[in-house]
């Protein structure tokens, strides 16, 4: 059966960078059956255009069509629901800042685009603190079930967040039991060597804490922590994780917060607060964990670009989940954002952020958010090109 593909956000940076390069690999590989795409744009859009800036050729044009249409005026969602099929499944993938995934949701669902075969992709951030989380999934369950949203997390579909899924599902293997017992330290790193690049609009809306430790490292956190039954099934990983991060507190005053030197005037705003650079000390009640040092650590600018899961056990042993060994030991490797689009297609939840999630994350987060809201300053600056060594003694 044929799948029509909605992309609200066709022409910007993520559709370009990620999107379509792996629309162009589940096509060329038909691993998830028929495809349509329909883009949606402001503007009127040339298709072939858009596919040859962003992949080099137009060879994929006949899966692909363009709507214009003004998002933020619900009159013109009608013609919208004109052009999708009466029956078969819809995915619609919202590619744009959260303000906008809230109005197009309320007018997708007053308009009737969200029959039990629609299912609605979101990308992150999912609001930009607790209380703008709880209204945005509050307003999105008025027009749709759980079980058609889709909150993407791509690092749940990175080689990482894969295996340790894959060692941790094995009941004979240690890493199945994860504990304080052998366990005393766990690192979680996410560093880039470029800035924002690009990004300067939506980056100075949210920042690193909103833009990577609230969903990527914080899901990273909840595959080491959550416990699992001997009968684990793959169904269960949203209810785990989210059991595992109800048990997680950040460690009051453990925090550092930079900015690279430069970034204030790369977003042409003087002066601006928002951080590049976040490391987290955090703490679990569970009994299985007390006692054991977690942290998360992300920014932009440093010496290198890395992903890695550590893990120091009590007797010195080191064992790391770092994505580009991974990568490069790996016979084949799938693309994050194809496994997500195939994921959904094919109606499955695992990788993605339950709604229940999302507000034990920003729970987490918002005793530092109030910290960083009232003292009201500028995050200590540091050089591009750093190693994370000259700012925190890791």
């Amino acid at each position: 059966m044929k799948t029509t593909l909605v992309i609200f956000g066709i022409t910007g940076n993520l559709s370009r960078l990620k999107l379509l390069p792996a629309l162009r690999n589940i096509i060329e590989r038909n691993t998830a059956g028929e495809l349509e795409v329909i883009g949606v744009s402001r503007q009127s859009l040339n298709i072939r255009q858009l596919l040859d800036e962003s992949l080099g050729d137009t060879t994929l044009s006949p899966y692909f069509s363009a709507h214009t249409m003004d998002v933020a005026e619900k009159n013109e969602y009608a013609a919208l629901k004109d052009m999708l099929p009466s029956s078969g499944p819809i995915v619609i993938y919202l590619a744009v800042p959260p303000s906008s995934a809230t109005q197009i949701v309320d007018y997708l669902g007053e308009s009737g685009i969200n029959s039990p075969d629609v299912k609605i992709l979101f990308e992150k951030p999912f609001g930009y603190d607790l209380i703008s989380a709880q209204d945005f999934i509050t307003r999105t369950a008025q027009h749709f079930d759980e079980e058609q949203i889709y909150r993407i997390d791509h690092y749940m579909a990175k080689e990482v967040a894969l295996e340790i899924i894959k060692l941790r599902s094995d009941v004979y293997h240690d890493y199945h039991n994860w504990n304080n017992t052998t366990i005393s330290r766990v690192e979680i790193t996410a560093l880039e060597t470029i800035g924002v690049e690009g990004r300067a609009n939506f980056y100075e809306q949210v920042g690193a804490l909103r833009d990577v430790v609230q969903g990527h490292l914080m899901q990273l956190l909840s595959l080491v922590l959550m416990r699992l039954p001997d009968d684990f099934s793959l169904l269960q990983l949203p209810q785990l994780r989210y059991e595992a991060l109800k048990q997680v507190q950040v460690v009051p005053d453990a925090m550092h917060r930079g900015q690279y030197k430069g970034y204030d005037t790369e977003v042409e705003n003087p002066g601006s607060h928002t951080e590049t650079f976040v490391h987290l000390e955090l703490k679990s009640s569970d009994s299985k964990w007390k006692g054991v040092k977690l942290s998360l650590t992300t920014g932009k600018a440093f010496n290198k670009k890395q992903t890695v899961v550590r893990i120091t056990m009590k007797d010195g042993a080191l064992v790391e989940f770092d994505e580009d060994t991974l990568l490069r030991s790996a016979d084949a490797v799938t693309d994050a954002y194809e496994r997500v689009f195939t994921e959904a297609i094919e109606s499955r939840h695992n990788i993605f952020t339950s709604s229940d999630e999302v507000l034990e994350s920003w729970r987490i987060l918002a005793p530092i958010q109030e910290q960083w809201q009232m003292a009201d300053e500028t995050p200590a600056l540091y050089l591009p090109g750093s190693d994370i060594a000259d700012i925190i003694n890791v």
